[in-house]
């Protein structure tokens, strides 16, 4: 694996997943792997499960890890090309990423969506500097159009919880990613990549959503997309929460009228489902204190696989730096 940003960095999701698997029944086998080697894990934006697991990961590898909060600790950065910086801007992306590559034998870069420019967003104007910039793997700890990690982890679960390989079960699990509601919008990235990478597992996919916050067609193309959240939850096995602002009407918030946030009533209409959430969860508005806290609820279990996802990937990338 010579880099990771998305679904199409991994040669084999079956195997990736039967090794974080592995992973997790003894994260400490390979210590000395990372010995000697250096990751940099650069957050633009807000973390706590992506900043914590990834650290936990790299450790777990024997890795050295240094963590750059740069949009509290590092100069303001400057992204745009050819530009004039006699503003506020003191350092501008190129520079950061060339030394960067002096320090790091691998660096991660979390950066959110801007929610202001459709074009910069789906474009990837941060993550992809750093893809044309890094002389050194770099693996993607969220962008602007998806979460690879968290998609990842999500595989990773929803495995657990379905075993595939029993043959006593003939038929593919129903999987719903819906819609839920929140305060203010919300990037795509999640919602992207959970249906990037849901289509390369084994199961129904189906997406609920309002109408008017259909996701991006280049992440949702022949998936089955409902607009009664009812009538999607019908039968699934697994369930999950997200909320999205509109991508047509550019982060823009649609009024929804009837209630799209996840209880235990809507449960009744499935087959039991698992609920998973990427967390953090706004309770009782995205999904309610009963369907969070109870039997049903798969998202702790998620959050920690989230530590086998990262150690599964730099594991990987860790194996072509040595080749």
């Amino acid at each position: 694996m010579k880099k990771f940003t998305s679904v199409s960095d991994v040669e084999n999701l079956q195997e990736i997943i039967k090794k974080a698997l592995q992973i997790k029944k003894n994260p400490l086998s390979e210590t000395e792997k990372g010995k000697g080697k250096t990751i940099g894990l650069v957050f633009l934006n807000s973390s706590l499960r992506t900043r914590l697991s990834s650290q936990i990961a790299a450790q777990n590898l024997g890795l050295n890890v240094l963590t750059l909060n740069a949009a509290q600790e590092a100069w303001n950065l400057e992204f745009a090309d050819g530009a004039v910086m006699n503003g506020d801007t003191v350092e501008h992306i190129k520079d950061a990423i060339e030394v960067l590559n002096q320090y790091c034998d691998i660096i991660a870069v979390r950066c959110f969506a801007g929610m202001k420019s459709k074009e910069d967003d789906v474009n990837e104007s941060i993550l992809s500097q750093f893809e044309q910039h890094a002389k050194v793997p770099v693996v993607s700890l969220e962008s602007a159009t998806r979460h690879p990690l968290q998609s990842l982890a999500d595989c990773i679960t929803i495995t657990e919880n379905w075993h595939f390989d029993k043959l006593s079960v003939n038929r593919k699990p129903k999987v719903v990613l819906t819609w839920a509601p929140h305060i203010k919008p919300i990037a795509h990235a999640v919602g992207n990549s959970f249906a990037e990478w849901m289509r390369e597992m084994d199961v129904e996919l189906v997406i609920a959503n309002p109408e008017g916050y259909d996701l991006d067609k280049n992440f949702t193309k022949d998936v089955k997309i409902i607009h009664n959240q009812d009538e999607a939850l019908k039968d699934a096995d697994f369930i999950y929460v997200k909320n999205w602002s509109s991508f047509d009407d550019y982060a823009a918030m649609p009024e929804v009228k009837e209630s799209w946030m996840l209880t235990n009533e809507k449960l009744e209409n499935t087959n039991q489902a698992k609920v998973m959430h990427c967390l953090p969860v706004r309770r009782n508005v995205e999904l309610s204190d009963e369907v969070m806290d109870g039997e049903n609820s798969i998202i702790y279990q998620q959050a920690k696989n989230r530590i086998f996802s990262a150690q599964a990937v730099f594991s990987e990338i860790l194996d072509e730096l040595s080749s």
